[in-house]
């Protein structure tokens, strides 16, 4: 098995005017047996990056380690195929006129393993992913599930140390998407292997992580656990895209040692953490989660108050549009069972500890 070290990669397209930056700068260091996920929107340089440690592109600046060894360099790539890494592509790339044993066997016969061992490995690699018994079946015979199983069990037939996934989830629907999510994730923990994988879903990065790197615009934002970037983000970027958020407008009422009071309209007062250098009258914005507020009836104990404008019912939470008497919308998530009608007047808890504290 392997980590990865990547220090001041960059990846340009184009030239002169038209050049576009995909890729800048970007430091990251994987390390051996984790679940790595690169996060962000659509152009943010992840499947750039994904694309560079396979070898498929050669950057322009930067270099790749897997441990030791160099991969890439500005006009020194390894191959793909020399790199001891696996790739599942997010459509799958099976081979509609092979069996499921024709297309997991395949890298093992370039490789020229023998056939008795090539069998042995083909049964075992199918037993890791569910697939026993489906060895004579072709892929319109399949499931989506199956299919993208079919193509993990190709890539991890030949003992990769390192498996890049790009988006392989996202052609299926919502449910076998989720069940395919728990069986990633215990696939990776059972091999060992060091998984990179791309996807745009919070949820996915959220759930099947050890550490996700969060991209935007070609730069990294933050890297961390999945606790730390959706409960600590490092920027208001980060708090916008992981997940829902409520971006609160305030001012500095007193700051010391790192903290403070912030104030915003509507009476709403919180003390919590300063960004450095936050002095007193400065404009901040304060971000909250909505799990994070707490909705109970109006008790007149001088607490900020808002008017519930609308509700919705969600099975397992129910979400509220909270309107403070500033004008500043809140969406709150609470257990289904708290209800509260649209008009009704309720008094707000935030959860300090909870909030982060930006700069607009």
């Amino acid at each position: 098995m392997a980590g990865i070290t990547i220090k001041g990669l960059s990846k340009r397209f184009g030239a002169g005017e038209t050049a576009f930056a995909a890729l800048t700068d970007l430091d990251l260091v994987i390390e051996n047996n984790q679940f790595v996920t690169l996060l962000g929107p659509s152009g943010c340089g992840k499947t750039t990056t994904l694309r560079l440690i396979a070898g498929y592109l050669s950057p322009d600046a930067g270099t790749i380690h897997a441990d030791d060894r160099l991969l890439s360099a500005p006009g020194s790539v390894v191959p793909p195929e020399a790199r001891g890494m696996g790739m599942v592509f997010q459509n799958y790339a099976v081979w509609p006129h092979k069996t499921v044993y024709e297309n997991v066997v395949f890298g093992l016969r370039l490789r020229k393993v023998p056939a008795a061992e090539a069998r042995r490995k083909v049964e075992e690699t199918l037993a890791l992913v569910n697939l026993t018994g489906l060895e004579s079946r072709f892929p319109n015979e399949l499931s989506g599930g199956q299919q993208q199983r079919v193509a993990l069990a190709r890539s991890l037939v030949v003992e990769p140390g390192i498996l890049l996934l790009d988006e392989p989830l996202s052609n299926l629907d919502a449910k076998l998407r989720e069940r395919m999510r728990s069986e990633l994730k215990q696939l990776q923990r059972r091999t060992g292997i060091t998984f990179v994988y791309v996807t745009h879903d919070q949820a996915e990065a959220l759930a099947l992580s050890d550490r996700i790197a969060v991209m935007h615009g070609g730069r990294l934002q933050q890297y961390g656990t999945p606790v730390e970037v959706y409960s600590r983000p490092a920027n208001r970027l980060v708090a916008d895209f992981m997940g829902l958020v409520n971006l609160i407008p305030a001012r500095v009422v007193a700051a010391h040692n790192g903290g403070g009071l912030v104030e915003a309209e509507g009476g709403l007062r919180l003390a919590l953490p300063l960004p450095d250098g936050a002095a007193p009258g400065d404009a901040v914005e304060v971000a909250v989660r909505p799990e994070n507020i707490r909705l109970r009836a109006a008790s007149g104990d001088g607490a900020p108050c808002a008017r519930i404008t609308d509700r919705t019912f969600l099975g397992n939470i129910s979400e509220y549009y909270a309107t403070l008497p500033s004008g500043q919308v809140l969406r709150v998530q609470t257990h289904p069972l708290q209800q509260f009608a649209p008009g009704e007047t309720v008094t707000i808890d935030i959860d300090a500890a909870q909030c982060s504290v930006f700069r607009p």
